[in-house]
């Protein structure tokens, strides 16, 4: 079904339900255990409704080999230590099928009953033809097969190591493998609703060779571009209205078109998977450089992947797929803040299915969902043995999952006002520039001035503090989530981090009338701990390095 039917439907449920966030694994109150998981959109923001009511993803993506019964055991430890609520894990096609025409779903079986009782959702990741490019979770019975399961070709007509989108035997035994998957999912899954979205392969695209130039696919190069795309994608360059790719594209067309196969192969799959089983669905990307200057292909990034520059290439010939997601390895900050404006759109959920999981990339959580994002979740979140530095920590242990944890601690409990709030546009997300730079929040009728490296008392100018730095200064850290709940309320999610709050006048008559530490209890309820006043909050809201929430009552005198 499509965005607009599911809005249509899910606006009505959004709006009977209550606040109240439960345990992952319960029904909301005033929720409807059963109802299938979607997505819901309106006026440019984004809702994933479940159990009726919005859900916030606080996700844990594993490693790619722990999908085994007994590599579960170094999942749910570092799972519950984070604080998720979401996990995603893949499921490969040469796991559930290793000779063909013979399915084994048993570790579908034993995850979802683990998640159910550590109480967490999930999101699973079909490694079928694609994974990161390649065939490598496809079974051995395609991978040695080139007649039958062909492969991409060059120029020279040299087999890639990327098996075709043209492959007409690898998309049939693929979509009956994923049918075969999605069809044993809703048997097991229908009434609990455990899994709550799929992706559909895996950081598609290729690198090294900017498209399929074998028989098939050069015959389709040469027709004319389909009417869905011409609508949504303009060339980068003015050309011809209509004909073939290269008349309209010039030279952006080999990766266009590349764009244009695999989602359209997606499109099958996916389609035929809902049709079973109507969850939302997802693709990954792998990026490219946010910041660099859009220019034809140069072996740069993987062609035909939904990179940022062809998610509507993605949007007309995959209109089966709801979001385009980044996955964000680059720890850069401007190009953080880059790649989430580039995939959050109208017509786009922001979703980040993984987030690189070395200390740095936590603070980018606030950022993240405070622009409204439906989810996130770090990578390699697991006790497995292993490492992915430089993308990612250097350790797979406790430390490597408590810089998140302790975010994931101060969201959970509020997770689906949070997300109702996001998806009432009300929230707001900033995250430590690599530039140390103050950063300023417009809101409606207030601003936020937050500020870093900084003690709790006094100014940065005081000779004091100018004399010796906070042992927090100049680390990539620190980062405030904000929503407005009211005209003259906030809740604030922050970590080494300051925030003065004025009005968006700057009268000078601005008041704080109230700031309260607190929680939601499982009922959606405020309940305060204690009252900040005087020195705490003579020097604007200052928050260290153990997040905590506070509910803000601002006023004009």
């Amino acid at each position: 079904m499509g965005a607009f039917f599911h809005a249509v439907i899910g606006l009505a449920v959004a709006t009977a339900t209550t606040l109240a966030g439960p345990p992952a694994g319960a029904t909301p109150a005033g929720g409807s255990a059963g109802v299938a998981p979607h997505l819901v959109q309106r006026d440019g923001r984004h809702a994933l409704m479940v159990d009726g009511a919005p859900f916030l993803i606080l996700g844990a993506q594993v490693h790619n080999s722990s999908n085994y019964p007994q590599a579960l055991d170094k999942v749910w430890p570092a799972v519950k230590d984070i604080q998720a609520n979401t996990l995603e894990v893949p499921i490969s096609w040469e796991q559930v099928e290793p000779v063909e025409g013979r399915f084994d779903f048993s570790f579908v079986d034993t995850l979802v009953r683990e998640a159910r009782q550590n109480k967490v959702r999930l999101v699973l990741l079909w490694f079928g033809t694609w994974k990161n490019t390649s065939p490598q979770y496809t079974p051995a019975w395609v991978k040695l097969d080139n007649r039958r399961f062909p492969r991409m070709v060059d120029q020279q007509g040299k087999n890639s190591y990327c098996l075709s989108p043209f492959g007409e035997h690898t998309l049939a035994a693929d979509k009956k493998a994923f049918v075969a998957f999605m069809s044993h999912l809703k048997k097991i899954d229908e009434q609990q609703r455990t899994v709550i979205m799929v992706q559909v392969q895996n950081e598609v695209g290729t690198f090294g060779l900017v498209r399929d130039f074998g028989p098939k696919a050069q015959a389709a190069f040469e027709r004319e571009v389909p009417a869905a795309v011409l609508a949504r994608k303009k060339p980068p360059v003015p050309g011809a209205a209509s004909g073939a790719w290269r008349v309209v594209y010039g030279d952006y067309a080999d990766e266009y078109f590349h764009a244009w196969a695999i989602a359209s192969y997606i499109e099958q799959i996916a389609r035929a998977g809902r049709a079973v089983y109507d969850l939302p669905m997802v693709v990954n990307n792998a990026l490219r450089d946010p910041l660099e200057p859009i220019a034809p292909w140069k072996s740069n990034f993987a062609s035909g992947g939904p990179t940022y520059d062809v998610i509507d290439i993605y949007k007309a010939a995959a209109p089966s797929i709801d979001i385009v997601g980044p996955d964000i390895y680059h720890p850069e900050s401007a190009k953080v803040s880059a790649h989430l404006g580039q995939f959050q759109r109208p017509d786009n959920a922001l979703f980040v299915p993984e987030l690189g999981n070395a200390a740095p990339y936590a603070r980018y959580v606030y950022q993240i969902l405070g622009r409204g994002a439906i989810g996130v979740a770090p990578f390699g979140i697991d006790y497995f043995d292993y490492a992915n530095f430089p993308l990612g920590a250097k350790s797979s242990d406790k430390a490597m999952v408590e810089p998140f944890a302790r975010i994931y601690a101060a969201f959970a409990p509020m997770q689906r006002q949070w997300a109702r709030w996001a998806f009432e546009g009300r929230t707001y997300g900033v995250a430590k520039g690599d530039d140390l730079r103050d950063q300023t929040v417009a809101m409606k009728g207030w601003k936020a001035q937050v500020s870093f490296d900084q003690w709790m008392f006094g100014e940065r100018e005081w000779p004091g503090n100018a004399k010796e730095q906070p042992p927090h200064a100049k680390q990539p850290n620190g980062g405030v989530a904000i929503a407005q709940i009211a005209d003259d309320e906030f809740v604030l999610v922050g970590q080494f981090a300051r925030v003065r709050l004025d009005d968006a006048e700057g009268s000078g008559r601005a008041q704080l009338v109230s700031a309260e530490q607190g929680r939601f209890d499982e009922r959606g309820r405020w309940v305060m701990e204690r009252r900040w006043n005087g020195d705490q909050v003579d020097w604007g809201l200052n928050f260290t390095g153990n997040p905590v929430v506070l509910k803000v009552k601002m006023g004009r005198y």
